[in-house]
């Protein structure tokens, strides 16, 4: 029982999280470059204090960061840590993913689809900005997700336009001052990708979490009024890729009962 537990469930676990954090050493270029405008494939990985041209072996995702003490091999100084965070939160919710969602395609778009909300909301948080790239990334999956649920159509296709016409019309009513655009197309994509119920509720939990959380840093550390919606709509979005069919079906259920 305790060999096949390891053989079914461990290994594979473990082969999931190595794999999301190699891809999570790349979301962090991902995070660093695109707002700066730089190559994410002709300029190689260096350190940003001394510019030391970081070796295979300074680029093993996680370990690297370990060994070397958090400081750069050349010059000492030290390494955002960001990279550590990022690379281990990209692969924890990749078995996240697959621990709930079990082993389909959808698990694998939807782990495309965190790596996505991931990158957008670092961005989105330090500019203000969602990258036009990430959201066409968010639509592809969306478009993928389709081929393989042609069957739901519909649910997919009205999700594309139930929460972004929302959200565009109050981008026109306000001049731009209430919402983004970067938003707008964040939803639209998405909602392509979730469908419109999942859409609707990933709008909400994102509201009801940039309104509490934002109010607590206020209050704890002086921010201002102005919010980065982005990685609010994110954990939305996640939250309800991964409990929102349940939720749902768990509330239309006490709505007939009562």
């Amino acid at each position: 029982m305790t060999t096949f537990f390891i053989a079914d469930k461990i290994i594979p676990g473990i082969i999931i999280f190595l794999y999301g954090i190699v891809i999570g050493s790349f979301l962090n270029v991902c995070i660093y470059r695109i707002p700066a405008g730089e190559s994410l494939s002709k300029k190689r990985s260096h350190c940003m204090s001394c510019g030391y041209q970081l070796r295979w072996f300074d680029l093993i995702p996680l370990f690297s960061y370990l060994f070397l003490g958090g400081k750069c091999r050349k010059c000492k100084a030290h390494i955002s840590v960001q990279y550590p965070i990022i690379e281990s939160l990209n692969g924890v919710l990749y078995v996240l993913i697959f621990i709930i969602n079990g082993w389909s395609i959808d698990s694998v778009i939807y782990c495309l689809l965190t790596s996505a909300l991931i990158v957008l909301s670092v961005i989105d948080f330090r500019t203000y900005e969602i990258p036009f790239g990430i959201n066409l990334f968010i639509l592809a999956l969306g478009l993928i997700h389709l081929g393989f649920h042609l069957g739901d159509w519909v649910t997919y296709v009205i999700g594309l336009f139930a929460v972004s016409t929302f959200l565009e019309i109050i981008f026109r009513v306000s001049g731009g001052r209430a919402i983004g655009y970067g938003d707008v197309r964040l939803m639209r994509a998405a909602g392509l990708l979730i469908g419109w119920k999942l859409s609707i509720l990933a709008l909400i939990l994102g509201c009801i979490l940039g309104s509490v959380i934002h109010i607590i840093r206020m209050k704890v550390s002086g921010e201002g009024h102005v919010l980065a919606m982005g990685p609010y709509l994110a954990m939305g979005i996640f939250i309800s890729v991964l409990w929102g069919e349940p939720f749902i079906n768990w509330y239309f259920s006490l709505l007939v009962t009562h």
